[in-house]
């Protein structure tokens, strides 16, 4: 069971925009919530890239850690 996708699209069926989302700051001596909002965004240690779907929630995410990560439009 082949569950790639190599025409573009994503799992819900639709291409959509993404970006690229960097951590550059430490989490240590911040609040928890913040350390979970990293993780939810698939980023845990400082200098680790992760693309992610451009959609409003994930705006929301970065937007609590805006201080922590840097981001890249694609």
């Amino acid at each position: 069971m082949n569950t790639g996708n190599s025409s573009g699209k994503t799992a819900g069926g639709t291409a959509g925009k993404t970006i690229t989302v960097e951590q550059t700051g430490s989490p240590l001596r911040r609040h928890h919530a913040q350390r979970e909002t990293l993780v939810g965004l698939r980023l845990n240690k400082i200098g680790r890239v992760a693309r992610l779907l451009d959609t409003p929630q994930t705006r929301g995410m970065i937007a609590k850690v805006a201080h922590l990560v840097r981001v890249a439009e694609k």
